[in-house]
């Protein structure tokens, strides 16, 4: 008896903590599957009951969640590449020493400190003609015909929360990436230029590879969170014009929220994240691969 009052000792101490992620992400995890399969309107009294596969069937045949799938794809690829890419940039450029350093290091922090709900704001303000710049700059600089709305315009709506969301998340990546940076080693460098290697093949024999498992966790956690992120949308647009900007989080918004159909809502979750599991299977597993191949 004492032996086994040792064994299990150490998960008696890790006990409540079990308890709480239990209570507060798996109950609701499979509350939310359960209604995927339920009739759950707020509004109809006599809703609750078990309908199998209908809210599948009825999705399988919806444009609208179609049209919401294709437009998460590209909300996501182009925040992803472009937060990574000026984050990269951003990162190399507070790698290198100079007066203030500390300060720009915080200063590149701040957007990522401001409410999401806030940003939105601040940038349907910012692309508004009436009061905001960016339309007549843009029209100043020739890229557009007048100084319109571009969260009006339907071919153009998209870009206004990609480019709210990629000032919100460059910080992400230029930490991230700025912190793996510092942990390589000088040495290699100084090595490197001494064989005669110039600045691009540094970067792309040293830096790249060490930077690599940094690289693929942060785009593996970004992809993840865009694709659930719909704040700036609800904001900026609210999935307009005409659908333009509604991708599959903020149409998930729109049927528990504004149509309080809480049961399909969770059926096009449950497609969601299946989705984002396979997702990151194949990334993990990719990653595998190349470590494997090293």
């Amino acid at each position: 008896m004492q032996r086994l009052a040792g064994a299990c000792e150490p998960y008696l101490y890790s006990a409540p903590a079990l308890l709480l992620i239990a209570t507060v992400m798996l109950v609701p995890l499979a509350l939310g599957i359960s209604y995927a399969f339920r009739d759950v309107q707020i509004l109809n009294p006599f809703s609750g009951g078990f309908i199998g596969l209908d809210h599948f069937r009825a999705l399988s045949q919806d444009q609208a969640f179609y049209r919401a799938l294709r437009n998460t794809l590209w909300w996501t690829g182009a925040s992803v590449f472009l937060q990574f890419f000026f984050g990269l940039i951003l990162a190399l450029l507070l790698d290198k020493p100079f007066r203030g350093r500390g300060i720009a290091q915080a200063l590149v922090f701040l957007p990522w400190a401001v409410p999401t709900f806030l940003t939105g704001l601040n940038w349907a303000w910012l692309f508004n003609p009436v009061i905001g710049p960016l339309p007549h700059w843009l029209h100043a600089l020739g890229l557009m015909a007048e100084p319109g709305n571009i969260l009006s315009d339907p071919q153009l709506a998209m870009w206004g929360p990609i480019v709210a969301n990629v000032w919100w998340g460059i910080p992400f990546f230029a930490i991230t990436l700025l912190a793996a940076l510092q942990a390589i080693p000088r040495d290699l460098y100084e090595a490197a230029a001494i064989d005669g290697a110039g600045p691009f093949q540094r970067f792309r024999s040293i830096t790249l590879p060490f930077l690599a498992p940094t690289i693929a966790i942060t785009v593996l956690l970004r992809t993840v969170w865009i694709s659930n992120f719909a704040d700036l949308i609800i904001v900026m647009t609210n999935g307009g014009p005409a659908d333009r900007t509604q991708i599959v989080a903020s149409y998930i918004f729109t049927q528990a929220f504004k149509r309080l159909d809480f049961g399909y809502a969770s059926a096009i979750s449950m497609v969601l994240l299946v989705l984002l599991l396979v997702y990151s299977m194949l990334i993990v597993l990719l990653r595998q691969t190349m470590l494997n191949k090293d």
